[in-house]
């Protein structure tokens, strides 16, 4: 998996991935989570966070610098993908922030599962195996969450993750199914039409996944006329990952860690787009997506997502936002804005942040919490 193929793809795609430069960012659900036990009534922007990366060839002085501008500008950890690392995870706490080791979960292209497990990864339902023939991309590399053996593999990550003494949660990415519906900016980048769903990106009809589904149904996926809208083979890959989630949250909060999620924009959008149900997961919170661009939305649609999302979890938000799509300092502000009066607990930031926009997010998360705002 190569991150500039990653990179590429995400300049213009609703995804997570990127580091963080010195000047900035560059490059089933219960009441009951560890959140709410250890915590209360979860409260109201209080934290912020940025997803980055960890960069092994850096010099130790620039990654305390690095930390310790972040720590300044007010943010209160990073989802930090890349494994683990003692020299950096040293840097990041002596810097005061908090280090959630960022995971992808089901696009994973491991060359141990290549080598071992070619039979793990998804089809689509024209036939495509993710192992030699991904959607997309060339990482896009999804393995079937309903394979005992691939949930046995994501625990054992998780659990190394989560056994670090410095590490404090486990921060889930790509938990869900290949991308259906790509977001509308998308589209015309990659010469399609998601108006209606397309067998090549519609997952997943492997041997394992087909059996499960018909010992469950009594039905074969591949002989439904209309997948798109059969509920018990919808609701059959939502569950699929919540059970997937439901074991992996078990793992993380075994070892006393948090587990959290990057989702898309809203449960019912990611429902739609990705099979993603992630208001029923048992998170101790989420940061979904709100990357208003890829959706030809303007700032305001944050808190349109915003209000769905308060209203389905029941655990704390907090708004993911991409910072190229923020045209100046002012619409910045206002994303920060509607985001707090909407109810999030916090912000996570991914993309490029000048010193203007810094200036703007210190003073907008030193505001004090709020009650929520839902009409």
């Amino acid at each position: 998996m190569s991150k500039m193929d990653r990179r590429d793809f995400l300049v213009g795609a609703a995804k997570v991935g990127a580091a963080i430069g010195l000047s900035g960012i560059t490059g089933m659900a219960t009441a009951d989570s560890n959140e709410s036990k250890s915590e209360g009534a979860p409260q109201r922007w209080s934290r912020h966070w940025a997803w980055t990366s960890i960069d092994t060839k850096a010099a130790a002085q620039s990654l305390k610098e690095k930390y310790r501008q972040l720590k300044s500008h007010g943010l209160t950890g990073v989802y930090l993908e890349g494994g683990i690392d003692d020299r950096e995870f040293d840097i990041i706490k002596a810097a005061g922030l908090e280090i959630h080791s960022w995971m992808w979960t089901v696009n994973r292209g491991d060359q141990w599962i290549r080598d071992h497990h070619p039979d793990w990864y998804q089809v689509s339902r024209s036939g495509k195996s993710c192992f030699d023939n991904p959607p997309y991309v060339n990482y896009y590399r999804w393995v079937s969450p309903i394979i005992p053996g691939v949930q046995n593999y994501l625990a054992d990550e998780v659990a190394k993750l989560a056994s670090h003494p410095a590490v404090s949660g486990v921060h889930l990415d790509y938990v869900r199914y290949p991308d259906i519906i790509l977001p509308p900016a998308l589209w015309k980048q990659y010469n399609l039409d998601e108006t209606e769903e397309l067998p090549d990106y519609d997952f997943c009809y492997s041997d394992h996944t087909r059996a499960a589904f018909k010992k469950a149904s009594g039905r074969d996926p591949l002989e439904i006329k209309d997948p798109a809208h059969d509920q018990e083979w919808l609701h059959f890959r939502y569950d699929s990952v919540t059970h997937l989630v439901q074991r992996l949250a078990k793992v993380a909060h075994g070892h006393g860690k948090k587990i959290t999620a990057a989702v898309f924009p809203t449960p019912n959008l990611a429902r739609k787009i990705c099979r993603q149900d992630w208001d029923k997961w048992p998170l101790d919170w989420a940061n979904p997506m709100i990357y208003h661009s890829f959706y030809n939305q303007d700032v305001d649609w944050i808190g349109e997502c915003m209000l769905e999302n308060i209203r389905a979890a029941r655990f704390p938000i907090f708004s993911g936002l991409y910072m190229p799509a923020f045209t100046s300092p002012g619409d910045f502000r206002k994303g920060l804005q509607i985001a707090r009066k909407r109810g999030a607990a916090g912000v996570s930031l991914f993309g490029g942040v000048g010193d203007d926009y810094w200036k703007v997010f210190e003073e907008e998360a030193a505001i004090p919490p709020q009650p929520t705002a839902i009409p």
